[in-house]
């Protein structure tokens, strides 16, 4: 039986006429009734995707229609539903994120990354604790951020973070443009690790932190930890993964 859909898409005219195309050859079942969300768009859109289908946790299949498109599959309106059925699958689990400013907590959750960014001229000064320990008294840089495995090929990656499996229970500190300690390339952490990052010289050199599309300037101190309880399912077709596509990047140009 093949699976009921429902399909959103980017703004872009490419992809909404993409949309009506797909919706003229599929049934589109509406978001409560689907069994399968299909995104077209790029990462951005996909990262928006998940976010808006969190509480109804169903499988979402990606097809590229933006830039890079690591997380998407490539556009084919042929023989859908037959790659679904042979889709392989992928489960992911967000970062939260638990921004403190002088007067607010803010709680959000990031699929890709939390980051950490100066605000002004002035480089950051950050303390980074792990589990409650203090690993670094003060890191001078534009800024730092924890990516999971799914968020490593992304800024994590540009930041020059290491690539991890999607499979790994493993979480990547990364900073980014380190001044001092010069040579500090980050850490990689097991999935459980809660990161503390607490600003220093905050009305000198402020900081906004970031939960993938969600911002929060001007922050004291930032709370990173894997949320275990939330899953989402990706889908990818038969033979190009998320591992095939985190190995083939590790080699390519």
């Amino acid at each position: 039986m093949a699976p009921r859909l429902h399909f959103v898409a980017t703004p872009v005219p490419e992809g909404q006429a993409a949309l009506a195309n797909l919706r003229q050859q599929y049934d589109d079942a509406g978001p409560d009734k689907a069994d399968v969300i299909v995104a077209l768009g790029g990462d951005g859109f996909m990262l928006q995707t998940l976010h808006t289908f969190l509480e109804r946790s169903k499988p979402i299949y990606g097809m590229n229609f933006g830039t890079v498109g690591f997380l998407m599959n490539e556009y084919n309106e042929a023989d859908l539903t037959d790659r679904l059925a042979r889709a392989e699958q992928a489960t992911v689990h967000p970062l939260r994120m638990r921004a403190n400013t002088a007067d607010q907590c803010v709680d959000a959750l990031a699929f890709n990354e939390v980051s950490l960014l100066r605000q002004t001229r002035q480089a950051t000064k950050l303390r980074i604790l792990v589990d409650g320990k203090v690993r670094m008294a003060e890191l001078i840089c534009d800024g730092a951020l924890v990516a999971t495995p799914a968020g490593s090929t992304a800024y994590n990656l540009s930041a020059h973070g290491p690539i991890l499996p999607i499979d790994s229970a493993l979480l990547a500190l990364t900073p980014i443009s380190a001044f001092r300690p010069r040579r500090w390339r980050g850490a990689l952490l097991p999935h459980r690790a809660r990161v503390r990052f607490e600003v220093l010289e905050t009305q000198k050199r402020p900081v906004s932190a970031v939960a993938d599309g969600l911002e929060v300037r001007n922050v004291t101190s930032v709370d990173v930890a894997q949320d275990a309880t939330i899953s989402m399912v990706m889908l990818f077709d038969n033979g190009r993964n998320l591992d095939e596509r985190i190995l083939t990047e590790q080699f390519s140009d």
